[in-house]
């Protein structure tokens, strides 16, 4: 099959990037990705805390969840000092390096805030005692003279605070802005879900594309709707690191490349047969892929649906991401255009027929 992102789709990604889903906070994001993929499913669902997933097939006994996740790494305010400086603390794995100088916009009920991670200029700090960024030292500001002023903005502790950095293309070939970790994945598998509908294919199955809240705090999203949905089989996609640019050991964390293709992981939670489908799907329709072994854990949702509600066969696709948890996350477009077949073209493989126990 051929496919390359068309320029509707891409106003999708770009308007569905461009907003803010920090972790816990992911129903706006939520709503933008459910109002595209309407066109192309029978029905869908929401739980409690967020996740939804459309359904082509509802009535199908047997079921195939594609997945990936809705939230962004972001800050929460933790502390408001009486001068109007606000202290932060993390809200999922946020980086502290890249916070100086940084842009922000905290998200109140008043609306949105402006504010700035400042940092101490180069004249004014001692080069003897030089102290890199912490989540100890660094620190909002909102132009406040003081506490009150901050709080009549509408900030209080627990206000969530996200990068302002948006989407952008670099080079004609490369997505790159904040939080393509892992809302590109809910980009794929609507896609998934329009080119099923574009080419009228049959499924024997329920499919259930799913875009999953709370996996930057340990996959929660994830292992809440297992235990709803109850599939049979599930594929995940999420980002893993490119190791190609400077500073990376290749022997330990692996040696993938931007535009080399999906990569396909090995690990414990990684169910062999579905994993060998995906392979033998990516050879047969002459995609090009690379491989990734996972000690212990994937570190993605793939942990949460192996791992509860009896055992989901999963397997997990992922887009090889430079710079990942900053806001310039970058990934080739060849890459997502190949992420998105490979899902496709599995899906059309799968039987409810298919041997799925190592044993008989």
């Amino acid at each position: 099959m051929k496919y390359s992102i068309e320029k509707e789709a891409e106003e999708f990604l770009f308007k569905y990037l461009n907003n803010a889903s920090p972790t816990g906070f992911e129903a706006e994001g939520q709503k933008i990705w459910l109002n595209y993929i309407k066109p192309y499913i029978d029905d869908y669902q929401v739980d409690h805390y967020g996740t939804v997933y459309g359904v082509i097939n509802p009535d199908a006994p047997f079921k195939v969840v594609i997945e990936a996740h809705a939230d962004e790494i972001s800050w929460f305010v933790s502390y408001i000092g009486d001068d109007g400086i606000i202290n932060v603390i993390r809200n999922g794995g946020s980086d502290h390096m890249i916070a100086p100088s940084m842009r922000v916009n905290l998200h109140t009920k008043k609306g949105i805030v402006k504010g700035i991670f400042g940092w101490p200029a180069i004249h004014l700090r001692d080069s003897s005692k030089d102290a890199a960024p912490s989540v100890k030292n660094i620190t909002i500001d909102v132009g406040a003279k003081n506490k009150v002023e901050v709080e009549k903005m509408g900030i209080h502790v627990g206000t969530v605070a996200t990068f302002e950095d948006e989407l952008m293309i670099l080079n004609k070939k490369f997505y790159t802005g904040r939080a393509l970790d892992n809302r590109i994945g809910g980009f794929m598998t609507a896609e998934v879900a329009r080119l099923i509908k574009i080419y009228k294919v049959k499924l024997p199955f329920g499919l259930y594309i799913c875009n999953s809240v709370q996996e930057e705090v340990g996959l929660r999203g994830a292992e809440m709707i297992v235990n709803k949905i109850k599939p049979n089989i599930a594929i995940i996609t999420d980002v893993c690191h490119d190791t190609s640019t400077p500073m990376i050991d290749k022997k330990i964390q692996g040696d993938f490349k931007c535009g080399n293709g999906p990569v396909i992981t090995y690990a414990p939670a990684v169910h062999n047969l579905v994993r060998e489908l995906i392979i033998d799907t990516a050879e047969t329709e002459k995609i090009k892929f690379q491989r990734d072994a996972a000690s212990r854990v994937t570190g993605t949702d793939t942990d949460a649906f192996a791992y509860t509600g009896g055992g989901v066969p999963s397997a997990l696709i992922s887009l090889p991401l430079r710079y990942m948890h900053t806001t310039v996350e970058t990934v080739a477009i060849s890459d997502v255009e190949d992420v998105i077949k490979l899902i496709f073209e599995t899906l059309r493989k799968i039987s409810p027929k298919m041997k799925l126990k190592y044993l008989s």
